[in-house]
């Protein structure tokens, strides 16, 4: 009797064992998602200041008081929710500037979301503003269906829709709805 419960203890023993040892999973992934809760990034910035350098010289800052980083998960993206600052510098050292009271920039599609406020003003004194603006990082293209005003040296447009490179050389004002024209 004693050698059959002992045995029966044994093999409950060995069932619990195997039972753990293929119900283990080294997936590193899931162990690095401990504690963080879905809905919090994994990480944040504050008083961001951040430049791109090209061959030594400095091409764009990026300046933002915040910025929560969301590359957790399973679309990542980096969220700045109190805005930024974007300083572009040309061949020539001619300074542009984007400002945006909220932006987002998305990793996978290299799509980056501004919003409120946007004003964008190139080196050559020509504006565009909106409320909403995206620009697509891989064709370095800018759009938006929003309302838009972009000015020009010799017009101010006014329309719905906006679509342009990112020199504003082949730069559209879809469905106008007023044109001024400035005289020298």
């Amino acid at each position: 009797m004693k050698k059959t419960k002992t045995y029966y203890i044994l093999n409950i023993v060995m069932l619990s064992c195997m039972t753990m040892f293929f119900s283990c999973n080294n997936s590193l992934k899931e162990v690095q998602k401990i504690g963080i809760s879905e809905n919090e990034p994994i990480g944040v910035a504050e008083n961001v200041n951040l430049k791109h350098t090209d061959s030594g010289r400095v091409t764009a800052n990026l300046i933002s008081t915040k910025m929560l980083d969301f590359s957790n998960r399973d679309f990542p993206y980096n969220e700045f929710t109190d805005g930024l600052v974007l300083y572009l510098y040309g061949d020539k050292n001619e300074k542009s500037t984007v400002v945006a009271d909220y932006a987002i920039i998305y990793s996978d599609t290299n799509l980056i979301d501004l919003r409120g406020h946007v004003v964008i003003t190139m080196a050559d004194g020509s504006s565009l503003k909106s409320e909403q603006l995206f620009y697509d990082q891989k064709k370095n293209w800018l759009f938006t269906n929003n309302a838009v005003t972009f000015e020009t040296q010799t017009d101010i447009i006014h329309g719905n829709g906006f679509d342009s490179d990112t020199k504003f050389k082949n730069a559209e004002v879809l469905e106008v709805t007023g044109i001024i024209s400035m005289e020298e």
